[in-house]
């Protein structure tokens, strides 16, 4: 009886939430934390954690295309994973190799038409797995509904070192101007997968931190971070919808701070209502009582003194 009262109470707080969720991110990156110790908590193998993490990364790739978000970057393995021992390294790639054809002939992927691709050092993996990876990208080649990156022997210091090494590289053979380089420059060497800005990146397994995963594409889009406890293979749509919504408030404070700040410019030019309305237009809605706070200051021109 105490159990169907607390299911039934999730699926009305889960209601509520997507009943609450306006705007959502173009792109999701997400650090699958606690597979190990999850099947630590059941007594079981490594291996039966991985796999229930497995099907939980099926089900946040479905949010994802209810929700309209267009880009999801899936943690899958890391540079530091490679010092795992052989056999739970083994069993990892097992899984990762099975995925990553799996998710090739699902009917699901193709009928979203999901572009499925691979970011990180591949050639540090086995060579079935980057047969895999070869595999899944071609099949979903052509595709553009949206992108599932599956980020595997990946480093974020490796990969802004490899742009550095070859931006270096051009300057030395005389193909690139020293002072040329700019934040394009390095854009276009570590942004060819994923190809947007992150907007939000979710942690599970309660750690409060984002492990060098992509610094360039996170960090320089300031994106919002949602940690969490439940281990991934625990991670729920209601956890989901909560990362959504840290988001939607991290971008109303953007919103909220913009505004300020152009109020405290206007209030010390003195610049009149009208000034103020077609602010709104371009920053959102300002609320009546910001603008009562200006109505009376007497309006001066603008000078260069």
């Amino acid at each position: 009886m105490l159990r169907r009262v607390r299911r039934g109470v999730r699926r009305l707080y889960e209601r509520v939430l997507e009943r609450e969720v306006d705007g959502v991110p173009t792109h999701i990156a997400v650090i699958q934390d606690g597979n190990r110790r999850y099947a630590r908590g059941k007594g079981k193998g490594t291996a039966a954690g991985h796999r229930a993490g497995a099907r939980t990364t099926e089900n946040v790739l479905s949010w994802c295309s209810d929700l309209g978000i267009d880009e999801l970057t899936l943690y899958a393995f890391s540079t530091e994973n490679l010092e795992r021992p052989p056999e739970e390294r083994a069993e990892l790639f097992d899984l990762i190799e099975e995925k990553l054809y799996e998710f090739a002939d699902d009917e699901e992927i193709h009928d979203q038409e999901v572009r499925i691709r691979a970011i990180g050092q591949l050639d540090l993996l086995p060579q079935r797995v980057i047969e895999a990876v070869d595999y899944a990208e071609k099949r979903t080649a052509g595709y553009e509904g949206q992108y599932l990156n599956v980020a595997l022997a990946y480093g974020g210091r490796a990969e802004l070192l490899d742009a550095a090494r070859e931006v270096c590289a051009e300057v030395e053979a005389g193909e690139q101007s020293p002072d040329d380089i700019d934040v394009e420059t390095v854009e276009n060497r570590v942004t060819q997968r994923p190809a947007r800005a992150v907007d939000l990146i979710i942690r599970t397994g309660g750690d409060e931190r984002t492990s060098n995963f992509l610094p360039w594409h996170a960090n320089g889009n300031e994106a919002a971070v949602f940690f969490c406890a439940p281990y991934w293979p625990e991670f729920s749509r209601i956890d989901f919808l909560r990362a959504i919504r840290t988001y939607q408030s991290r971008q109303q404070s953007w919103r909220r701070t913009r505004i300020d700040r152009s109020l405290a410019l206007l209030q010390a030019v003195g610049a009149d209502r009208a000034v103020v309305s077609r602010l709104t237009e371009k920053v959102g809605e300002i609320p009546q009582t910001a603008l009562d706070d200006i109505e009376d200051v007497e309006a001066e021109p603008f000078s260069a003194d």
